[in-house]
């Protein structure tokens, strides 16, 4: 296979999250304008790393939150990561990061 034409490999990885009483004081206008002050410009910056956000508390005790970032550069997710681990997310904090798992959507079959 030729090289410039192979496909290029998709991470997912997964951020679990705890959201702590200093996120939930805030009100839900405050929590969009912090989000948006450092996610969504965390990733306008990095546009190769797309983010979803899903909501954990009804159905997990481990953590309350998730959040789902896929990108084909790793470089450019690490950005990412860095710019939310210095922001108010992580320094305020509001929220603790429980884990993070990398992984490749049907790896096996790129195995082979």
């Amino acid at each position: 296979m030729d090289v410039t034409t192979a496909p290029q490999t998709e991470y997912t990885a997964f951020m679990l999250l705890t959201a702590l009483p200093a996120w939930l004081r805030l009100s839900r206008a405050e929590r969009e304008r912090v989000a948006d002050a450092t996610l969504g410009t965390a990733l306008a910056r990095h546009p190769r790393t797309t983010a979803r956000f899903f909501d954990l508390e009804a159905f997990s005790a481990r953590s309350s939150d998730v959040a789902v970032f896929t990108t084909r550069d790793l470089d450019d997710y690490y950005l990412v990561v860095e710019e939310l681990r210095d922001s108010p997310l992580f320094t305020e904090p509001y929220f603790r990061l429980d884990d993070l798992l990398l992984g490749i959507e049907d790896g096996h079959r790129a195995a082979s």
